[in-house]
């Protein structure tokens, strides 16, 4: 009887010890973030002494969305209280923490404000599924952010 049990255990013991290959870090893959695709601003924070003073959100009335290939940008603002028409197109650039839009043209509205300015410089926050624009003040203080989620 000892014989017996002795080898159930070494055989429970030989079938509970499987080789399962674990996965290796090389097998992990790093998912680049970027901001190809299209966005719809989700809502807005006003900013005062870099922190965080009102925020506002979006709603069915006023809209904006963006759209990134990979290296032109476009986009366009729906605002129902406001007959002006807002929408541009350009370029852009961004490194780990800044966006560059360089707008070429836009809606009447846009193009009265690129003939004084057509370089916007922000401050850029990126996550895989939403990201911020930030614009910064001349001594690179907070003012404002837009904040977007991705659509696709």
């Amino acid at each position: 009887m000892k014989f017996l049990c002795s080898t159930f255990l070494v055989a429970l013991l030989v079938i509970s010890c499987k080789n399962d290959k674990m996965p290796e870090i090389t097998d992990v893959v790093d998912k680049k973030l970027t901001l190809e695709g299209a966005w719809q601003m989700v809502g807005y924070y006003n900013y005062q002494d870099n922190k965080i003073a009102d925020s506002f959100m979006s709603s069915e009335s006023y809209k904006q969305i963006k759209i990134y290939t990979p290296t032109k940008v476009m986009w366009s603002r729906l605002n129902r209280q406001d007959s002006t028409d807002w929408f541009g197109y350009g370029d852009y650039k961004i490194t780990d923490s800044t966006l560059q839009e360089i707008i070429v043209y836009g809606s009447n509205s846009m193009n009265k404000a690129i003939e004084k300015n057509n370089e916007f410089n922000f401050e850029l926050m990126l996550g895989e599924d939403k990201f911020s624009q930030i614009e910064l003040d001349e001594f690179g203080d907070r003012i404002l952010a837009e904040n977007y989620i991705r659509l696709e």
